[in-house]
């Protein structure tokens, strides 16, 4: 059965520019991981054992299925088609899910697994649906999965996740190391809100979506960078202890990430 790779990204930058009803509006520069993904494929239930009328996902995950970004994407997209086509490819497959990319750890692996699956469905039932249709069936799923519906390797994100804009650069290659520590990103946003608030205007923003990868790393510090590091070091002062020289903080966290000394793109 083919195997669909679903890779992590980074946060080279991260920054609030306000607030939309319960939402936070952002501006961010995606960065698709090339040496870390998941690998998703369709298995027979009959080789797995699992009964025709569960949604079976297998692999290594703490949450329950309900509560999997997997699981939501499908029950996403039966309501945008009311496919019976999809209801019988999960009645008799289960999703079988290979996992690298750390849970709780800023790098985008929910959100890939709910893109890769939705783009899988879409691809083997020949559902016809367009980039930007499924970016809106994902973006119901979480705020990051748009990007990873498009498969840009840099992107500008805006808004709270809709708005993706390719960005032409080259692909950098990341160390990243994740702490043990899981971090929740609702409380990590309650906290900017509550204690960090200051949002950055147009100008900056259009400042930041010119600028390349390499230069913003090159020219901002970590806080600089990430409104988001300042409430996770608040809420988990445990990060401090990992912090290392010249890493970056991608999203709310937990992982940091460097540009590799022998980066060649």
């Amino acid at each position: 059965m083919k195997k669909y790779r679903a890779f992590a990204k980074v946060n080279i930058f991260l920054k609030i520019t306000g607030i939309r009803d319960n939402y936070h509006e952002i501006v961010s520069r995606f960065m698709k991981v090339n040496n870390l993904y998941d690998e998703l494929c369709f298995v027979s239930k009959k080789d797995v054992s699992a009964t025709s009328s569960e949604f079976k996902i297998i692999g290594n995950f703490s949450c329950d299925t309900e509560q999997n970004t997997i699981y939501k994407a499908y029950v996403a997209l039966q309501k945008v088609t009311s496919s019976e086509a999809l209801e019988n490819l999960m009645r008799t497959h289960a999703i079988k899910v290979e996992k690298s990319i750390p849970a709780f750890a800023g790098l985008g692996g929910g959100s890939s697994d709910a893109a890769t699956y939705l783009k899988m469905c879409n691809e083997v039932l020949h559902l016809g649906l367009s980039l930007n249709e499924l970016a809106v069936i994902g973006l119901g799923v979480g705020a990051d999965v748009p990007f990873f519906i498009y498969g840009y390797e840099s992107a500008n994100v805006s808004g709270i996740g809709e708005v993706v804009e390719q960005f032409d650069e080259p692909l950098l290659s990341f160390d990243i190391f994740t702490p043990n520590i899981e971090i929740s990103t609702p409380k990590v946003y309650k906290s900017y809100r509550e204690n960090f608030y200051n949002p950055i205007d147009g100008f900056q923003t259009q400042s930041l979506k010119k600028m390349s990868s390499q230069a913003i790393l090159e020219s901002m510090t970590p806080q600089e960078a990430n409104d988001l590091f300042a409430p996770a070091l608040k809420e988990y002062p445990a990060l401090e202890s990992h912090y290392r020289e010249n890493y970056f903080f991608s999203g709310s966290g937990s992982s940091f990430f460097k540009v590799k000394e022998d980066n060649n793109g």
